[in-house]
């Protein structure tokens, strides 16, 4: 059956990639986005298909449509952006879940959150399960992220408990691919596009830190497979890849496959940046029969295309 479904962020790197999968499969899209961080580019190919619709709105304001599903993408998702505008920051993820569960609430639909790994902060469990309640500092320059985002998952929660809105809350670990923005500050981005230009590759600290890396059609066929599960499943399930990487590892395989004459550079860490970043995906194993099947590499090759068609054109 042919669903209605609302994509807050649309226009953005997850949310374009997830509408696409969803007009595939037969459904009508309203991509609604405030353009902070998504871009036109990433969804003007989908313009003109009859079933796909664009709004332009802030969702820290409250949204009447009538849909039949809605996933809550919105929030600028790297540090260079989300500090740009902390208080804003914040209030995306919180008073965006507050209109989204409303709105849920109001149509009876099922809800999704785009909730994140730095729930986790810089843990002291590792990998880490979701049952974790994770190291958070409240008062540093991350903290708009990553307690909007801990403060939108309580929401979720209090929404399902005390008004019954069926929700669905999802933990996202290092997502890349292709329409990531390429001043977004993330290390996939930031390495390819430094290789790519033959700039020194900034690593922060020894780049002994660690994280995984999950390619972004495994990421979004997670997303879909969580929506469609029963309404006992609300989550929070963790989806990203658990294969572990240190930076270090990540920049020489970037110079690697880009064949840069780059070297790199080291700088001090940012403040409360994770030491370690690992998921633990049993849950997501158990009741999505979901794993990521993109290895690094491979996802590297689609990556470093992307943003070479992108500098070639002089859209970075």
């Amino acid at each position: 059956m042919a669903l209605r479904i609302l994509i807050t962020g649309g226009a953005g790197f997850l949310g374009s990639h997830l509408s696409e999968v969803l007009l595939a499969q037969g459904h009508e899209v309203l991509c609604v986005d405030n353009f902070f961080t998504g871009r036109k580019g990433n969804i003007a190919h989908l313009l003109d298909d009859h079933r796909f619709e664009l709004l332009r709105h802030d969702v820290t304001h409250p949204l009447f449509v009538e849909v039949d599903r809605i996933y809550n993408l919105a929030c600028p998702a790297s540090p260079v952006h989300y500090q740009f505008d902390p208080v804003q920051t914040t209030k995306t993820s919180v008073m965006g879940a507050i209109n989204m569960l409303g709105l849920a609430k109001r149509l009876r639909v099922p809800v999704l959150q785009a909730s994140t790994s730095e729930v986790y902060g810089d843990p002291l469990v590792h990998p880490q399960p979701e049952g974790y309640w994770g190291n958070v500092n409240p008062l540093g320059p991350r903290s708009c992220y990553d307690e909007g985002k801990r403060c939108a998952e309580t929401l979720f929660f209090d929404y399902h408990r005390q008004h019954r809105v069926p929700i669905k809350v999802v933990r996202i670990f290092n997502t890349y691919g292709p329409r990531m923005h390429p001043n977004d500050g993330r290390v996939v981005s930031n390495f390819v596009v430094q290789a790519l230009r033959g700039q020194p590759i900034t690593v922060f600290g020894e780049g002994q830190q660690t994280r995984s890396f999950c390619y972004v059609d495994d990421l979004v066929r997670g997303l879909a497979a969580m929506m469609e599960t029963g309404p006992a499943v609300t989550g929070p399930v963790n989806l990203g890849n658990p294969g572990e990487f240190t930076i270090r590892q990540l920049a020489e395989l970037v110079v690697e496959m880009t064949g840069s004459r780059s070297r790199l550079v080291f700088e001090p860490l940012p403040v409360d940046d994770p030491k370690q970043r690992r998921p633990d995906i049993t849950l997501a194993g158990e009741l999505l029969d979901w794993r990521p099947s993109v290895p690094l590499r491979e996802g590297l090759t689609r990556t470093i295309a992307y943003f070479d068609r992108l500098l070639a054109a002089g859209e970075a």
